[in-house]
């Protein structure tokens, strides 16, 4: 019995969202089940706690639980300092599809800059991209043709991205593309933060031969507001560490296949 369970569940309930909260700050996400053991209360009363948490914008509820909700992604300033280890073992696994004399699509991101880092031994390549940082880094790199995707730049992504963005890429035929996203959801789905972005991920998806999302593992279990389209569609999830295996089960159940790149 958990030590405070003889209290009223009236009084322990700051308590318990307090420690909920904290729970999924570090883990990302929780379940039901496993919280209704901890307190020592009815499941009941934990969906009611879930439920007026989400309701002041807190966590968002998942089928059987909750997970940490981002409505907003940091700046790529702030992110490009976060696991960079984790970032450079999927740049490697994801340069390592590759092949000489690809049209390669590379999405903005810290993820995808890291890919673009690890394609330095490859030759022949015509690369696809809407970040300024990708773009300016593969200018210089020998057997690189770059071409830079038009439209409004996003000061915090460093990227371009609106209708002449989604107009562009409709020009290529791309063989293999690299994809950011806001999230792996705990239901086994790549989410992101943005239309735009949602809507620019999943066109890419249509438009490749393969695409393949690169997440790094602090992106798991999260909630952000949008589905990307075609997400089914994709060729798999590119990631650091593998997932706890219920969303590694969710995500098989979605279609795309799952690499765990290996650290150095």
């Amino acid at each position: 019995m958990s030590p405070v369970s003889h209290l009223p569940a009236r009084a322990l309930a700051p308590r318990r969202h307090d420690e909920i909260l904290r729970r999924l700050g570090a883990q990302g996400s929780v379940s039901v089940a496993e919280l209704a053991e901890f307190f020592d209360v009815s499941r009941e009363t934990i969906r009611r706690d879930l439920k007026l948490l989400a309701d002041q914008g807190r966590l968002g509820i998942v089928h059987g639980g909750a997970a940490r909700f981002e409505p907003s992604e940091p700046a790529m300033s702030l992110r490009s300092q976060e696991n960079t280890p984790g970032k450079a073992a999927i740049g490697k696994a994801a340069a390592g599809l590759i092949k000489d004399g690809m049209v390669v699509f590379l999405d903005s991101g810290t993820t995808t800059f890291a890919v673009a880092q690890a394609m330095a031994g490859l030759r022949d390549l015509t690369i696809c991209t809407a970040s300024l940082k990708i773009a300016l880094h593969l200018c210089h790199v020998p057997g690189m043709r770059v071409h830079m995707l038009g439209g409004e730049i996003d000061p915090g992504e460093e990227a371009a991205s609106g209708i002449d963005t989604l107009d562009a890429m409709a020009r290529f035929r791309v063989d293999i593309a690299f994809l950011g996203g806001g999230a792996l959801s705990p239901d086994g789905e790549v989410t992101d933060f943005t239309r735009a972005g949602a809507e620019q991920r999943g066109r890419m998806i249509a438009l490749a031969g393969r695409a393949y999302f690169v997440l790094d593992s602090s992106k798991f279990g999260k909630l952000t507001p949008l589905r990307i389209p075609n997400f089914d569609r994709a060729a798999g999830v590119i990631v650091d560490a593998s997932p706890e295996p219920a969303l590694v089960e969710a995500l098989s159940q979605k279609g795309p296949g799952l690499i765990v790149a290996m650290l150095m």
